[in-house]
């Protein structure tokens, strides 16, 4: 059992755990001690792993596995906005990852921002969705649906506002089979990831993480989330994934991704560029994949435009 002062060797050196800074269904995340400066040391959940059946245990573990492989294969030059893999083994035949240590989460950022009525504004939303585009693209380039965006998997560094994205452990292939069991979080999932299209079947692609992007983009934008992702959220917390039918049966089928009022009110946020915002958002929350962007340039041009459009005021004003 790992606790406070346990020394942990993994393949290139030997870590002393210090504190425990979070953790997953799955997985424990501990502040650990080593030679060139503090990492992030993730775990596998022994005590989890303890209680849950064998089926989950075999998930949990291949969970892992992939995680450190998709992030062994990364370039270092992919490293800007996508957690860096520090160093990698087992303990006691489970796998344990040593990752670069930041500032905390996205979700924790926020919370102290708005707490101290200093919410993020309108060009750091976009700028903050504009890195995460860019990791995403990395993540679809190397040929997997990430499938678990939400503010909580994403970290700071607080120093240089630049946000990484953590936690792989859902990531599915794209080649083969693209079909997959449920993966992810309800409150941000795309509607072909919540509703599923056979028994306990989701056929998702790059463009069901361009959804959660849209909601990320809604919440910090309007401080709330989306009440389609909210409802996502409530009915799975209540029935599992039997959630998805009760829910389209009490609106007749899958419910609107974006009410009017809220893309009135995200819309108003973005000043003269609010008809352009409002076109992003809605590409990105349509309720096929086929309607929104195809991948991530086709995004960045978006954002692009809308920052030209909040300019065009003060360049007036100038001349």
């Amino acid at each position: 059992m790992v606790q406070q002062g346990t020394i942990v060797h993994l393949a290139h050196g030997q870590y002393r755990l210090l504190e425990p800074l979070g953790g997953s269904a799955y997985g424990v995340v501990w502040r650990a001690d080593a030679p060139g400066g503090s990492v992030a040391l993730k775990l596998v959940n022994t005590a989890q792993m303890a209680r849950a059946p064998g089926e989950l245990r075999r998930h949990w573990i291949e969970a892992a596995r992939a995680e450190e492989d998709f992030l062994s294969r990364l370039a270092p030059w992919d490293g800007r906005h996508i957690v860096r893999l520090l160093d990698s083994g087992s303990i006691d035949g489970l796998p344990a990852m040593a990752l670069e240590l930041l500032d905390g989460d996205l979700a924790t950022q926020v919370k102290v921002l708005r707490a101290t009525a200093r919410p993020p504004g309108a060009l750091q939303a976009l700028d903050w969705i504009a890195q995460v585009n860019q990791a995403l693209a990395k993540v679809h380039a190397a040929g997997f649906r990430y499938l678990d965006l939400k503010p909580g998997n994403l970290l700071i560094d607080r120093r240089t506002s630049t946000l990484k994205l953590a936690d792989f452990g859902t990531c599915r292939a794209l080649a083969g089979a693209p079909a997959h069991t449920y993966a992810g979080t309800a409150s941000w999932q795309a509607p072909e990831q919540f509703f599923p299209q056979a028994p306990n079947q989701y056929l998702t692609d790059p463009r069901s993480d361009y959804f959660a992007l849209g909601a990320l983009l809604y919440w910090l934008v309007c401080g709330r989330m989306l009440r389609y992702g909210s409802a996502c959220g409530q009915v799975y917390a209540a029935h599992g994934r039997e959630g998805a039918a009760v829910l389209r049966h009490a609106h007749r089928g899958i419910p609107p991704t974006l009410y009017p009022d809220e893309a009135a009110g995200f819309a108003h946020a973005f000043g003269p560029a609010g008809p352009r915002a409002g076109a992003l958002l809605n590409s990105l929350l349509a309720v096929t994949p086929a309607e929104r962007p195809a991948h991530a340039l086709e995004i960045s041009r978006m954002l692009d435009s809308i920052r030209a459009g909040m300019a065009q005021p003060a360049m007036a004003g100038a001349a």
